[in-house]
């Protein structure tokens, strides 16, 4: 890369060798890099939280905390777990390289290497998270709007927001992975996107919809998927989004899903949203109490429409 070409990103190197260091500061400075260094993983992860770099250069022998450790924690941790990781060290059996892919590790070369084989893997790592950042703008638009189609409405305003909170506080109840808390969070949060289609008129009707209205409401899942799946950074949340109003026993909408083809996380979601629903007023009617929406929902499990372990689950906690 010449000292012209505008890729110029933060990198962290994580090495306790200060030789290795001072080598691979002089190859990526002459690539026009900032370089950010740590001699163990500890402070690795305190110069990750404090600098925010682009790409790390991780050794896997350190002190402290070592490298496989650090990798296992970026690659989980939803802000960090894009973060491109080139794994560098002098051990280098099979076995070595098959954990650094399992822990999620972009990248992975063994010492003693050759110069320009780290920086050309440095081009093409930074090249990637390039085309990422463009992704992760793209997604904060769309979130940006949903909290926009919330916010015309005195009955929708806050609406994803309560019902984020509701389904990370039952996932983290039943044990979900760190990974699939963010899934949910995110899918919780666009959920309701597609309603930008609904027109107002049906959305805020004061009286009981016609089939005919009932059939554009139902119309929203669909149009919410179709918004955010040119968008492959968000592809994970596309179920939850297209998802939300199906039922165990098939009754849902728009596919009309049952049993095991709902997901574990939808199943989540659509406990947190129709509690939300019911405990919130609606052009329609006033609000639940905590106890009504209880009856209303436990009836609901009854008659296989939500999960009953869930709903169970979820009333011990709210």
């Amino acid at each position: 890369m010449s000292a012209q070409d505008p890729l110029r990103r933060t990198i962290l190197i994580v090495d306790d060798e200060p030789a290795i260091t001072k080598l691979l500061r002089i190859v990526l400075e002459a690539e026009g890099h900032q370089i950010v260094v740590a001699a163990d993983g500890q402070q690795a992860m305190e110069r990750v939280a404090a600098r925010h770099p682009d790409l790390i250069i991780l050794d896997v022998d350190m002190p402290q905390v070592g490298g496989f450790e650090v990798c296992r924690r970026l690659k989980l941790a939803p802000e960090t777990r894009l973060l491109p990781i080139l794994i560098l060290t002098g051990t280098g059996a099979a076995n070595a390289r098959l954990r650094a892919w399992e822990l999620g590790a972009d990248e992975f070369l063994t010492k003693p290497f050759q110069t320009l084989e780290v920086a050309a893997r440095c081009r093409s790592l930074l090249r990637q998270k390039e085309l990422v950042d463009g992704l992760d703008s793209a997604e904060s638009v769309v979130f940006t709007l949903a909290r926009a189609i919330e916010a015309k409405s005195s009955f929708t305003h806050g609406h994803s927001d309560r019902v984020t909170q509701y389904a990370i506080t039952l996932a983290k109840q039943i044990g979900i992975s760190e990974a699939d808390l963010d899934i949910l969070r995110r899918g919780a949060a666009l959920h309701d996107i597609g309603k930008i289609s609904t027109p107002d008129a049906i959305l805020d009707k004061p009286g009981s919809l016609t089939p005919e209205e009932f059939d554009v409401i139902k119309r929203h899942p669909a149009d919410g998927a179709r918004i955010v799946e040119p968008l492959r950074s968000a592809r994970d949340i596309l179920p939850l989004i297209r998802w939300h109003h199906e039922r165990i026993n098939g009754t849902g909408y728009p596919d009309g899903l049952a049993g095991d083809a709902i997901s574990q996380l939808v199943r989540i979601l659509s406990v947190a949203d129709v509690y939300d629903a019911l405990a919130s007023d609606r052009p329609y009617r006033p609000a639940m109490s905590h106890e009504q929406c209880q009856e209303v929902m436990k009836k609901d499990s009854e008659r296989g429409g939500l999960d009953p372990e869930l709903v169970r689950h979820f009333f011990e906690n709210v």
